[in-house]
């Protein structure tokens, strides 16, 4: 092993373990490791910045820009809006949310999919009288495996089509991932909505009364003059059992008080620690005429005169708010909203709410001026748990977006145009048609994905070029000596499942793909079934939370404990490596 090789996989390693520790963001990981290996000399300083003008970087970055515009336009709510129903049978309305997922996610990035149909869901839910819990995660593992069927459908696979190009000399197309990606996809929904649903462990926090997703830990103040004050706290417990809120303790001067709080004789501008949903809270509130957390802030508010109104929101990992507070990232003055309320997958909050570091996966309750709730919650980055948008109607711009889409992918498809070029040219489109407002363009960009990308690519290839990936491959080879190619493809799709489960699916797929090069080398058959079975092995990520960002987002909404994945995702991950590898070797032959 050279020098170079040692270098690189020990920068490897540490990246993989920084990004399973989870304690920085893995774009910070990724950077700082290009850094460490261009300074090291393992990567030349001329091609340490490659990575973000590469293909795959832009196709990405295109991809989010062109979902915001089908958003934005109402297009997917065509769909939608006569597709969903509360009188079906659970297992119904799964497999044909599941369906409108995977279809969707086909075309546009698999995240921005789940952040269309979430709402959606947990609205019917509601309506239905049943745990959104059941169908959330059915709903995220199916919008997963739709991304597999095509090359924009998620970024692993147009990883791999790009090393492709670069290795073999040409990516793969369009829909060449259909045939094997199609069949994993449908036999997985077919599992999810028959099966894989009965198998979501059943409790309290994703089993309950479904008015709200799970109990909010949420603070009111006694506001000055107040009748209460010199009153027990004790006191106001039948006023809180009949408005179903339950009184967690008390804070004063910045201190929470817990055990010895209920004989607390009650002063102005203590504040209340309360368990609640959103319309107990309001109960509560109204009823003992207590202010909002922020006393300052609520003053302004109501001397706006336009009213006030509540709005529920689930935080996703790139969120303006994700790993800050609200206080921090200055919620209240930027906005004039006040963080209400705070729900951690039934976790109590010990400190402040408006203090709380919000954490991915995280339920909002805010409260902001009525008709500022789209913009408060755009600039937040947060997913709208209300159904905002359900009733939005086709205008003259629908069929436009859709049909200038349609057109790219067609174009794309055939040959026509270059992928990214297409792509940039419907960006383009949707901004002169004022499908998508051009000071908003960059936003829909996730660029923590974008940095990972352009990071890791310049590190994928020195591994590639200093031997390391053939290493790898050769001890891979050694250890499934004997076995038929089937066996061998199995056991490339395990090993890249299992990272996938625990880290980014873009880094695996940035390791992952060049490994099934080589190994298809040196056994000296086709690279292209290695390069499929990496495809879909990187993108099913189904046993923990935080393999997949959708399986993040709902992590919250759900009401999921963090080991509920594996009961559904074992099963699948199974299913999918077993009907994968006779696809593969029918369409892609060794």
């Amino acid at each position: 092993m050279t020098l170079d090789q040692i270098i690189l996989f020990t920068l490897f390693t540490l990246v993989f373990a920084l990004l399973l520790w989870g304690r920085y963001r893995y774009d910070l990981v990724a950077f700082g490791a290009l850094m460490v290996a261009v300074v090291l000399g393992v990567v030349p300083t001329k091609h340490a910045f490659d990575g973000f003008g590469h293909p795959a970087t832009l196709v990405v970055a295109l991809v989010l820009i062109v979902s915001a515009g089908l958003v934005r336009s109402g297009a997917v709510y065509l769909i939608t809006r006569s597709l969903v129903s509360t009188t079906r049978a659970l297992g119904t309305h799964i497999a044909i949310m599941g369906s409108v997922g995977a279809v969707l996610s086909a075309f546009m990035n698999n995240v921005a999919a789940l952040a269309l149909l979430m709402p959606v869901d947990i609205q019917t839910a509601r309506k239905a009288g049943r745990s959104a819990g059941l169908s959330l995660m059915p709903l995220s593992f199916a919008t997963i495996l739709g991304g597999m069927a095509t090359l924009i459908g998620t970024p692993p696979n147009i990883i791999i089509a790009s090393i492709r190009e670069e290795q073999l000399g040409e990516p793969f197309a369009m829909f060449d991932f259909a045939p094997v990606g199609g069949i994993a996809a449908i036999a997985g929904l077919a599992f999810v909505a028959l099966i894989g649903w009965r198998l979501i462990p059943q409790r309290a926090d994703n089993n309950t009364d479904v008015t709200h997703i799970a109990p909010y830990t949420a603070e009111l103040t006694v506001p000055e003059g107040s009748k209460l004050i010199g009153e027990r706290l004790s006191t106001l417990y039948p006023e809180a059992e009949k408005a179903d809120v339950a009184i967690l303790g008390l804070i004063r001067s910045g201190k929470r008080r817990y055990g010895r709080a209920a004989g607390a004789v009650l002063q102005s501008e203590d504040t209340l620690v309360l368990e609640a949903s959103p319309e107990a809270l309001d109960e509560f509130r109204a009823a003992l005429s207590l202010n909002f957390s922020d006393s300052a802030r609520q003053e302004k508010l109501d001397a706006a005169g336009d009213g006030l109104e509540l709005v529920e929101v689930v935080a996703p990992e790139d969120a303006r708010i994700s790993g800050r507070s609200a206080q921090s990232i200055g919620l209240a003055w930027r906005q004039s909203t006040v963080l209400m309320g705070l729900s951690r997958q039934g976790k109590q909050i010990t400190g402040h709410i408006r203090q709380s570091d919000i954490q991915p996966g995280d339920i909002l309750l805010l409260l902001c001026p009525r008709g500022r709730a789209a913009d408060v919650i755009d600039w937040l980055g947060c997913l709208p748990l209300a159904d905002r948008g359900l009733d939005v109607t086709a205008n003259d711009k629908t069929w436009l977006a859709i049909g200038l889409f349609g057109a790219a992918v067609v174009a794309a498809s055939v040959g026509l145009i270059y992928l990214p070029v297409a792509l940039g040219l419907v960006m383009v489109a949707y901004v002169l048609t004022g499908i998508l407002p051009i000071a908003q363009l960059y936003d829909h960009v996730n660029w923590p994905v974008v940095v990972l990308l352009g990071s890791m690519i310049p590190l994928g290839a020195a591994l590639e070029s200093s031997g390391g990936t053939a290493l790898l491959a050769d001890a891979l080879i050694s250890l499934t000596q004997g076995l038929p190619a089937w066996g061998i493809l199995a056991v490339l799709m395990v090993v890249t499942m299992t990272l996938s489960d625990v880290l980014n699916n873009t880094a695996t797929a940035i390791v992952a793909a060049p490994l099934g090069i080589q190994m298809a080398e040196r056994l000296g058959v086709s690279a292209d079934p290695f390069l499929m079975a990496v495809a879909v092995a990187a993108s099913a990520a189904f046993l923990t939370p935080i393999g997949h960002k959708n399986n993040t987002l709902v992590l919250g909404p759900g009401g999921y404990r963090f080991g509920d994945y594996w009961r559904m995702g074992l099963p699948l991950e199974i299913l999918v490596v077993a009907v994968t590898i006779p696809a593969i070797l029918v369409f892609w032959p060794l």
